[in-house]
C-alpha cells in the first residue's frame, strides 16, 4: 500500500469541488492550498500569477483522466 501524497490529497479535493459545484476557480483552489498546506505548494509563474504546483497539476490530471478541462479566460476547472 502506498501512501497518499499531499499533492494527490489536493488534486482529490479539487476534484470533490467540481463534483459539487460543476467549476473550481484557480483562486479558489489557491486559497485552499495556502490555508491547508502553505506556500510550498504553490509558486508564481512567469507572468506574475500565483500557481498551483506543477506536482499537485501532475496529480489532479492523473487523477481525473482527461474528464477536466481548464478554461484559461475564465480561470477555472470545469468537467468536460
Amino acid at each position: 500500500m502506498t501512501d497518499t501524497t499531499t499533492e494527490q490529497h489536493i488534486a482529490e479535493w479539487m476534484i470533490e469541488q467540481i463534483k459539487n459545484q460543476g467549476t473550481l476557480k484557480q483562486e479558489d483552489a489557491i486559497a485552499y492550498v495556502r490555508a491547508q498546506h502553505g506556500e510550498a505548494y504553490l509558486f508564481t509563474s512567469e507572468s506574475g500569477n500565483i500557481s498551483l504546483s506543477k506536482e499537485i497539476k501532475k496529480a489532479f490530471r492523473k487523477q481525473h483522466g482527461g474528464r477536466i478541462a481548464w478554461d484559461r479566460d475564465g480561470f477555472f476547472w470545469a468537467w468536460t
